[in-house]
């Protein structure tokens, strides 16, 4: 088989395979003597068909064409295998099968082409002498004191009120149906016996203010208008209309912030209200210089991303779209959002594409990483990643788990976290308050319209990703 190399663009690799008069032939023969033993012809047993009746029944033509992509389908594999070609996912046939199908006589040779795809070639920039500026996240004792009171009002005892209006801070239960201007209901925007506290980003902007002021029992219609930013398109900015009946009100009557408290908060954890600060503190220190790091670690990515250069196939492209879009639904999901209504099947192909931008930035970034890694010789200690496993296993309480792709996606993670710290030992970096580079991307964005937006990965996905991944899945993991 003679087989010629051409390099595409996207980290695609061009081939040109040339079929022998002999395979074409004996192709063709074997898909004559395979329908001969399989066809069911009136008349005839099977496998004893003449040869000719069998290309009057079934065409020659009809013939040819099975034995040609029977022929490309085993040439392909013969072709990648002789040419030692790393290549990924599956191949893109460039010929157009109808020519070739024209073209195609048993006994004489055959040209067609293909591309695959390839993992793609980094060139890295001088990643030693990278400035980069990053926000610094400052812990503020404050945040402390509202995770304090944000426990309180969940401890908090429900008292009955019937006696005053509804007020800012109550809790109320409501029946409430939604209609468009156009007098149309709004699906999914009714509700009876729900419960809702009263206060500002519950519900759709307006309604809870609807809401204070009334007494149980009572009815009230409420004008708002959806938010732009709505997650479901053909209700976002449409102004409705909500009928609103207050059932039952309610006001929260909070516990003393005492050790009592600390101890119920904590489900015994803590004897003392000190000792559970003391840990919140703590917490919160950790999760500002954790915050700082991945600001670091980001502003590191994008340093790289502009002064590397690599083409990444479409193979990768597509899995890591469906992996953008997964995220996209757990979130949505978190947010109590009704995903069958927003994510339908004709919005799919859009939501791909729109996908696209973030998951090609993602592999971008990834495989950087990786290629500094590979060539400062970067990689986690075998304890390091036994211990990890154990951790992740420990946190998905016993479920099944494809036990190769967990490690190969902490092995990953840790190669990950361990070429940031060494990136951050190198890199020169300007920290600067929280909020300031938020503003001036905002303020560059407006000018240019064309927001810029930067992700890396979450260490805490590993345990997401492997929790879906059962042992059935395991036969069709990489």
């Amino acid at each position: 088989m003679k087989v010629t190399q051409e390099q595409l663009p996207d980290s695609q690799i061009g081939l040109e395979i040339e079929i022998s008069a002999e395979a074409s032939d004996n192709a063709y023969e074997e898909m004559v003597s395979s329908l001969a033993t399989s066809s069911n012809i009136p008349g005839f047993r099977k496998g004893k068909v003449p040869r000719q009746i069998l290309l009057q029944r079934i065409g020659k033509q009809r013939i040819k064409a099975a034995a040609l992509e029977e022929l490309i389908q085993k040439s392909i594999p013969q072709a990648i295998e002789q040419e030692a070609i790393d290549a990924l996912g599956n191949y893109n046939l460039r010929s157009n099968f109808e020519e070739l199908l024209q073209q195609y006589n048993p006994g004489d040779s055959l040209t067609f082409a293909i591309a695959v795809d390839v993992p793609p070639t980094v060139e890295l920039g001088d990643y030693n002498n990278l400035e980069v500026t990053a926000e610094e996240i400052v812990y503020d004792p404050q945040q402390v004191e509202d995770r304090l009171e944000q426990q309180r009002q969940q401890q908090a005892d429900l008292v009955p009120i019937e006696d005053r209006e509804a007020e800012m801070g109550d809790v109320a239960l409501v029946d409430f149906k939604g209609t468009l201007s156009t007098g149309e209901e709004i699906e999914g925007g009714s509700a009876t016996d729900f419960q809702v506290e009263l206060v500002e980003g519950k519900l759709i902007p307006g309604m809870v203010e609807g809401i204070v002021g009334m007494k149980p029992e009572e009815t009230k219609e409420v004008s708002v208008t959806f938010p732009e930013d709505y997650p479901q398109e053909d209700l976002a900015g449409k102004p409705a209309v909500f009928s609103i009946t207050l059932k039952e009100l309610k006001t929260k009557e909070l516990p003393e912030l005492d050790d009592d408290f600390a101890e119920e908060a904590s489900n015994g954890e803590f004897e003392t209200l000190d000792a559970l600060r003391e840990t919140l503190v703590k917490q919160f220190q950790e999760q500002a210089e954790n915050r700082t790091k991945n600001n670091v670690n980001e502003a590191i990515a994008a340093a790289l991303l502009e002064q590397s250069s690599l083409e990444v196939p479409e193979t990768w492209i597509q899995e890591e779209v469906t992996n953008v879009l997964t995220k996209t639904v757990m979130q949505m999901q978190q947010m109590g959002l009704d995903v069958n209504q927003l994510i339908t099947k004709d919005r799919i192909p859009q939501m791909r594409e729109s996908a696209k931008p973030e998951a090609i930035e993602n592999l971008k970034k990834a495989k950087i990483i990786e290629a500094i890694a590979e060539k400062e010789g970067l990689k986690p200690e075998e304890t390091a990643i036994a211990d990890k496993i154990k951790e992740v296993e420990a946190n998905l309480n016993s479920q099944d788990i494809d036990r190769d792709k967990l490690k190969k996606m902490v092995t990953e993670d840790l190669i990950n976290e361990k070429t940031f710290d060494w990136l951050r030992e190198k890199v020169t970096v300007k920290l600067v308050p929280e909020g300031s580079l938020k503003s001036e991307a905002d303020t560059e964005a407006s000018e240019t319209a064309a927001p810029l937006e930067s992700n890396v990965a979450d260490d805490e996905a590993i345990e997401v990703e492997a929790a879906t991944v059962t042992e059935s899945e395991s036969a069709e993991s990489e």
